[in-house]
């Protein structure tokens, strides 16, 4: 198992939200430690984007995230998705 260099992480975690939640956003824009989900986020991901966030992720990296409150906790950030996705392997 190789460890998943942080930095090139956090971009493909951003391209990915950005590709399957379908938004218009240009991916680099994203800071690492904003808020993804919520009214006050730049992207304001709701219940379905994190679906379809968590989805992907499954696909790309194997790491499941459980249920709701898992997900609002992990996808807070790039950052604490980035955390997840190396811990949870």
């Amino acid at each position: 198992m190789t460890t998943l260099d942080s930095t090139q992480l956090k971009r493909d975690l951003k391209q990915l939200i950005v590709q399957a939640c379908n938004r218009d956003v240009a991916p680099e824009t994203i800071a690492d430690d904003a808020a993804l989900i919520g009214s006050d986020s730049a992207l304001g991901l709701d219940s379905l984007d994190v679906l379809q966030v968590n989805m992907a992720i499954q696909r790309h990296y194997g790491a499941r995230i459980e249920d709701g409150k898992h997900a609002r906790r992990v996808m807070k950030t790039i950052n604490s998705l980035a955390e997840f996705i190396q811990s949870g392997r």
